[in-house]
C-alpha cells in the first residue's frame, strides 16, 4: 500500500507542478503532509539539503521520502513516479510541438506563466522563512538566531551585488548559509 502511495503521490509532484522545483515546493508539501510522510519542519529540512546536494530538489526529496517509507524499493518507486510525467511531455512536446514555440500565442502563454512562477517561489521562499522566523507554541515566539540569519543572509546578497555589480552565485549563498548556520546553531 506504501508503495502505492508514493506512486500516486509523487506522480501528483510531477505531473501538476510547472516551473522548477521552486514552483513545485507547496504542491511537494501538500503531498508529504497529506500522507504523513513528513512534518513542515521536516521538510523544510529536506529542501535545505536538497538544494545543498547534487540533483534536482523534486528528485532528491522524493527518493528520501521513499526510502525512508519503504527502503529502496520505495526510494525507485517515488523518484520514477516524480519523473516520468515531465519525461513524456518533453518527449510529446519535442515530437508534437516542434514548431508551437514559434507560435506567437504559445509564446504569450508563457509569458504569461512567468510571472505566476515567480510569485508561488516568492510565496514559498517568504512563507519558509516566516515558519522558521516565527514559532508557533502556546504564544508566538520569535526566534532570533534564524531571524538574525536570514537578515546576514540577504544583506549578503546586496551588499555583493552592491560590490561586484553582479548577483551571488546560488552555491556560494548555500556555502555561506551552511557555515553561518552551523556558527549560529
Amino acid at each position: 500500500m506504501i508503495l502505492l502511495d508514493l506512486l500516486i503521490g509523487f506522480l501528483r509532484v510531477g505531473l501538476f507542478s510547472f516551473g522548477g522545483a521552486y514552483g513545485a515546493i507547496p504542491l511537494i508539501r501538500d503531498v508529504v503532509l497529506e500522507y504523513g510522510w513528513l512534518t513542515d519542519e521536516q521538510l523544510s529540512t529536506m529542501i535545505a539539503i536538497s538544494e545543498s546536494t547534487p540533483g534536482p530538489i523534486m528528485v532528491n526529496i522524493a527518493t528520501y521520502v521513499g526510502s525512508s517509507q519503504a527502503g529502496i524499493l520505495g526510494a525507485a518507486v517515488a523518484t520514477l513516479a516524480v519523473i516520468t510525467p515531465a519525461f513524456v511531455i518533453v518527449l510529446l512536446i519535442m515530437n508534437i510541438l516542434k514548431n508551437a514555440l514559434k507560435n506567437e500565442y504559445v509564446k504569450a502563454v508563457l509569458d504569461g506563466l512567468k510571472p505566476c512562477i515567480i510569485g508561488i517561489v516568492l510565496a514559498t521562499g517568504s512563507y519558509m522563512v516566516l515558519e522558521n522566523i516565527v514559532k508557533k507554541t502556546e504564544s508566538i515566539v520569535l526566534d532570533w538566531k534564524s531571524l538574525i540569519l536570514s537578515v546576514v543572509i540577504v544583506a549578503i546578497m546586496i551588499v555583493y551585488k552592491m560590490l561586484t555589480k553582479k548577483k551571488i552565485s546560488p552555491i556560494l549563498l548555500i556555502v555561506i548559509g551552511a557555515v553561518c548556520g552551523v556558527i549560529v546553531f
